[in-house]
């Protein structure tokens, strides 16, 4: 057997690692301890079937690039006419607004918990995890939040991306990765193969995730308040600018009717 497919997680694992994501990236309403139980598992997982993932460099990029693509069809994205029930009935650009609050204070809470995660475990080493492999399991957490409200923008924005639920979330991951938004008058910004280049910005784009993720690993407490304050900058700088990117090709979010 190879090292990669020693290194490749098992099916069943594979699975439950989407399934981990996706619960992370969604809107269940939890707290720190339930967030940080997830990360655990996640992390479990991610060091033992994957032995490789939370590694930097080129290798662990593209293991996090293939594990966060697999999770694509995971992560829960809702129409607009769910997302203005869930949103008390909100409209075009207020929704917007309303969705990035949603996202910012989610990926503040997973720094939060990682940085609790790494306080224990300078307090009580023998309990844990290993560094890379928690890092990988933040990194995941917070793309697939952010790749979740990149979806979500584009139905708020009119955005109709055809496709599979699996083709969707990989044009989703390409989005989150490029920063941009998908044109849909380019037909060019709604192919779904993943060549090469796309591999490589997924790529790229998780080593600088993971690259503010490591603040959490500061002692006691300090990793939690400087992984939260960097999490909420940065998901709000994305969704400024995809959402300026939207607005270039389509304008403002449609402001229609309330739902019965």
């Amino acid at each position: 057997m190879s090292g990669e497919a020693e290194r490749r997680p098992a099916d069943g694992d594979a699975e439950e690692i989407g399934r981990l994501i996706g619960r992370l990236s969604g809107d269940e309403k939890m707290d720190r301890e339930t967030r940080g139980r997830l990360l655990v598992r996640l992390a479990r997982l991610l060091g033992t079937g994957g032995r490789r993932a939370g590694a930097t460099g080129r290798a662990g990029g593209r293991r996090l690039a293939d594990l966060l693509i697999e999770a694509g069809p995971h992560i829960p994205v809702r129409d607009l006419e769910t997302l203005r029930r869930h949103h008390h009935g909100l409209l075009g650009e207020q929704l917007a607004d309303s969705l990035v609050r949603v996202a910012v204070n989610n990926t503040t809470l997973v720094g939060a918990a990682g940085g609790a995660l790494s306080a224990v475990q300078f307090t009580a080493p023998p309990l844990l995890l290993s560094t890379p492999a928690q890092l990988a399991a933040e990194t995941l957490a917070l793309a697939a939040i952010e790749v979740k409200l990149i979806a979500e923008l584009h139905e708020v924005y009119g955005v109709q991306v055809p496709g599979s639920v699996r083709d969707r979330g990989t044009l989703f991951v390409s989005s989150w990765a490029r920063q941009r938004g998908i044109n849909p008058l380019d037909p060019g910004s709604l192919t779904v193969a993943l060549g090469a280049a796309a591999r490589t910005a997924i790529s790229r784009r998780l080593l600088r995730t993971l690259g503010r993720t490591m603040t959490t690993m500061g002692p006691f407490l300090t990793g939690a308040i400087a992984g939260g304050a960097l999490n909420r900058a940065a998901t709000k700088k994305l969704a400024d600018v995809v959402r300026a990117d939207l607005r270039r090709h389509l304008g403002p979010a449609p402001d229609r009717r309330a739902l019965p």
